[in-house]
């Protein structure tokens, strides 16, 4: 639909970003189920739970064929995808969020190895990520660190204290 921001595959982002991808790759594999946000027809946000799937190097979604949330990506490819937060309170090591561009795979033959791989039959709908965004959350003392990564740019580290001093960016 005319959205031309740019993005990188999992795989590139692992490679250009090797601390901060084993972070969110392990944050997002402590549990199954995760929230995903997408845009409905009129625009307005959608959140359907969803399995983020690392798997031939690229992250991937899978959705039942004709599913609301599949539909959406299919009329508009951006969506956010927040990590589950887990129980309790401690937030499990902080939150973790990806936005970016879902693209549908229509390659019979990526999409035959992928449901191999899976073990579930065909038919589904399979998105590769394509990332515009990654974000972590954490406290670190009395500190809200917020770390975020967009393509071609380094990790920006702001650090946000109790008070209402003004935040810090680390270099």
């Amino acid at each position: 639909m005319g959205h031309t921001e740019t993005t990188m595959t999992w795989s590139a982002f692992e490679t250009a970003e090797p601390e901060l991808a084993e972070t969110v790759r392990e944050r997002y594999g402590r549990y199954t189920h995760h929230v995903l946000g997408t845009l409905r027809k009129d625009g307005s946000p959608r959140l359907s739970g969803i399995e983020a799937d690392f798997r031939f190097g690229e992250l991937w979604l899978g959705m039942m064929p004709h599913s609301r949330k599949a539909l959406d990506l299919l009329r508009d490819a951006r969506f956010s995808l927040l990590a589950n937060p887990g129980a309790g309170t401690d937030m499990g090591g902080g939150d973790v969020r990806l936005s970016g561009r879902a693209v549908e795979i229509t390659d019979m033959e990526t999409l035959e190895r992928y449901a191999e791989d899976v073990g579930m039959p065909l038919p589904f709908h399979v998105f590769r990520v394509e990332l515009t965004e990654v974000v972590r959350i954490f406290v670190d003392g009395d500190d809200l660190v917020v770390r975020t990564w967009s393509p071609g740019r380094p990790v920006r580290t702001i650090r946000r204290g109790t008070d209402d001093s003004p935040p810090r960016e680390e270099s």
